[in-house]
């Protein structure tokens, strides 16, 4: 793939034989925090299964993840496997957020250049591939993991399935949380709490801000972000608004919930009362820049993937003990958190040279022996996918005190449900995943921080996404 969002990590070279799925693995050994010193066993099912491939190579597209050490641990894994079944694996990394990623990869597809398999975030990206008629049917891989590891992660089942077939095999769960200090509130008398409102929040984090000792409480951007996106469409949601219906064809984002919700938000942003809560620099803020400020102490409240809670721990950083974690705000539609976690999923390219083996590959990563060195390098960002993949290794039981939420998050019964009929997920939507892509609601509340009337820029932003949907197929 030409551009700058893919580099090359290595060409894994082995000398071994075979596989397939594994069941009961064993779990793997040792305590140490450095995954990349620990050589998991691919299990001899696997290896028989893979025979016939000896000799054979295969392209590997990975999403990036947040530590360098986490991927350095899955080519461990990989290089484990390439090793062991004597096949040639290139794994490649991706910047997921790069806006022309799922463009580029798909001309790789159409031109038959393509990496055999890759994985990416379900939500985000496998309705667009697969509505541009990019993904094989992998349905066979799923039900075999299925009868082994019992149900994968509730989410995917809405995101990788497609007319009753699996188009992406779930590879590892994404936790999602809110984070704040409670060091910084208990100064203020503050006591934690599992479920706030955004108003509460909001006034909690004005509350425990101080810009003398550099304490700013609100730690978010609306900024052109994937933070920012998350956090403009999970507030939208819970005050009842949402991008598309729930069977995400229609957009339906021009609501008076929705207006409510933008109007709430961009006060924050342009209210003098709120000024002091909000970081130097904050409008300009990128994907990476809540998470540096919050590695660095400034921030009494941020909404992230497990990244960086994962960073803060691996490294020591202070930060990690006074850290409160809790799910999603509530808000007027609402009485539960409606946050959903993500998982990545495995995709197999149309055209792929080598399917049996990315298969066989994806069959292997997702048990505990090959995911628990990533996942301790980036503890509650990387976690199991499947049912029995948790219990199979003590660590994702007991290796924090919130992974026990985050699993929660991976196996709540869903759809969860707005007092006005929404239900999350909704049908997956190409639609829904490109509006999303091109940053419609960052640019929607920049307008409103600017001066624009919410209820404007939010016909502004309807009229944009019916556009979007057209091109991708869905007529308005």
């Amino acid at each position: 793939m030409g551009g700058n969002i893919l580099r090359t990590r290595r060409d894994f070279l082995g000398m071994g034989v075979g596989v397939l799925g594994a069941a009961g693995l064993a779990a793997c050994g040792g305590t140490s925090s450095s995954s990349t010193s620990v050589q998991p066993e691919v299990p001899k099912d696997l290896l028989d299964a893979a025979a016939s491939l000896k000799g054979t190579s295969m392209g590997l597209l990975s999403q990036k993840l947040y530590s360098t050490a986490a991927n350095d641990a899955l080519d461990s894994s990989i290089k484990k496997f390439a090793e062991a079944t004597g096949s040639k694996i290139e794994n490649s990394l991706v910047q997921a957020d790069a806006g022309d990623v799922v463009a580029k990869i798909d001309a790789e597809v159409k031109g038959g250049v393509a990496r055999d398999m890759a994985f990416m975030t379900d939500s985000r990206f496998i309705a667009q591939f697969h509505a541009l008629g990019d993904l094989e049917d992998v349905t066979d891989v799923v039900e075999a993991l299925t009868a082994k590891y019992g149900e994968p992660c509730a989410e995917a089942k809405n995101f990788c399935v497609f007319d009753g077939k699996w188009y992406a095999i779930p590879y590892h769960f994404i936790g999602i949380g809110s984070f704040l200090r409670k060091d910084w509130m208990q100064e203020k008398g503050i006591a934690p709490k599992d479920v706030y409102t955004w108003e509460e929040l909001r006034d909690l984090c004005l509350a425990i801000s101080d810009p003398g000792k550099r304490r700013y409480g609100w730690g978010m951007t609306v900024n052109r972000s994937g933070d920012g996106n998350g956090m403009i469409e999970a507030l939208i949601n819970s005050y009842g608004g949402a991008i598309a219906a729930n069977d995400g064809r229609k957009v339906t984002f021009d609501s008076p919930e929705t207006v409510q919700a933008v109007a709430f938000l961009g006060d924050i942003y342009t209210n003098p009362k709120y000024k002091s809560m909000l970081p130097p620099g904050v409008a300009s803020w990128t994907d990476t820049t809540n998470n540096e400020n919050w590695l660095a102490g400034v921030l009494g409240y941020t909404r992230n993937s497990f990244s960086v809670y994962a960073d803060s721990k691996t490294k020591k950083n202070p930060v990690y003990e006074n850290t409160h974690v809790f799910s999603d705000c509530i808000g007027p539609a609402t009485d539960k958190s409606l946050l959903l976690g993500q998982s990545q999923g495995f995709t197999v390219f149309k055209g792929a040279k080598n399917a049996p083996l990315a298969k066989l590959l994806a069959q292997y990563l997702i048990t505990a022996p090959a995911l628990v060195g990533v996942s301790k390098e980036a503890p509650g960002l990387v976690m199991p996918a499947w049912e029995k993949v948790w219990d199979a290794d003590p660590y994702f039981t007991s290796g924090d005190p919130a992974f026990g939420m985050v699993r929660t998050l991976s196996q709540q019964p869903l759809p969860l449900k707005t007092k006005n009929g929404l239900e999350f997920p909704q049908k997956a939507s190409a639609g829904q995943q490109a509006v999303v892509a091109a940053y419609v609601l960052t640019d929607m509340m920049q307008q409103v921080v600017q001066g624009t009337a919410p209820a404007q820029a939010v016909k502004a932003a309807h009229d944009k996404m019916v556009q979007i949907f057209s091109q991708q197929g869905l007529p308005q």
